[in-house]
């Protein structure tokens, strides 16, 4: 395993996207601060049901006690899958430990996990875990990956460091038009993705024949601003300067 492993995807868009890999002292220290949340919501519930075991008479039966110990057993592998279903589905691949971290899960292909892939990671999580499987796998395979990223088809990427450190230069009129699309525009429902697919083509543009210029931009002006919820774009504004400006907007509000 290198330090600052890297590896490249295509976007469904036909974009390829680099990504920097989330190092294992990183990934140890978000499942540390997953696990220290994780232990004590599973704490306060264990302490409320046994204020419920000691008030109710009839729970403390013989026949009654294999059923609770059945149901504390569900409690807490209900817990335990769906603490990381429920942050990765709902903060796109990320939980509290990976988003203090600043590591993200996504596809394969560059895309958000989804439901499923995160029900995979966790479910195959306790056998990640046992005998330190998932560190082994992570060390030992070229894209770091656990036992559960190869079920799941997911990879753990650096925030913010999607693409390589790429100077691009922006014009003028992008500025203005960035400070209008953030009050107008629903910049939060772009992605870490959205933006890297952006840059990419933004450092690629200058390179781009005439035709494939406006064929690009104009297809990829369309999604952003789809996105966004400003799909009726103006004839007179430029695909491409749309692109810088969403680009610029998205990147001053989120990402400093």
């Amino acid at each position: 395993m290198k330090f600052l492993n890297r590896v490249k995807s295509q976007t469904p868009e036909s974009v390829e996207l680099e990504f920097i890999l989330a190092g294992i002292g990183n990934r140890t220290l978000a499942l540390i601060i997953d696990y220290l949340i994780w232990s004590f919501t599973l704490f306060l519930l264990l302490m409320v049901w046994a204020f419920l075991y000691a008030q109710v008479p009839w729970l403390q039966s013989n026949s009654a006690r294999l059923w609770l110990s059945a149901i504390q057993l569900l409690m807490v592998f209900a817990v335990y899958i769906g603490y990381f279903v429920l942050f990765e589905t709902l903060w796109r691949g990320q939980t509290p430990g990976k988003r203090h971290v600043k590591i993200r899960v996504i596809r394969d292909d560059g895309r958000n996990v989804g439901i499923q892939q995160s029900i995979l990671r966790a479910l195959l999580r306790p056998i990640d875990d046992l005998f330190c499987l998932g560190i082994l796998f992570i060390i030992f395979t070229p894209q770091e990956k656990r036992l559960g990223d190869w079920v799941a088809g997911t990879i753990l990427i650096q925030e913010g460091q999607t693409v390589a450190n790429q100077k691009i230069g922006l014009s003028p009129a992008a500025t203005d038009l960035a400070s209008q699309l953030i009050e107008t525009g629903h910049l939060a429902a772009l992605t870490p993705d959205d933006f890297a697919t952006m840059r990419k083509y933004l450092y690629r543009y200058p390179a781009l024949d005439p035709a494939a210029k406006i064929q690009v931009s104009d297809r990829l002006a369309r999604q952003i601003l789809a996105k966004i919820e400003l799909a009726d774009r103006p004839p007179s504004l430029d695909a491409h300067l749309t692109i810088e400006a969403v680009f610029l907007a998205y990147q001053q509000q989120f990402r400093g």
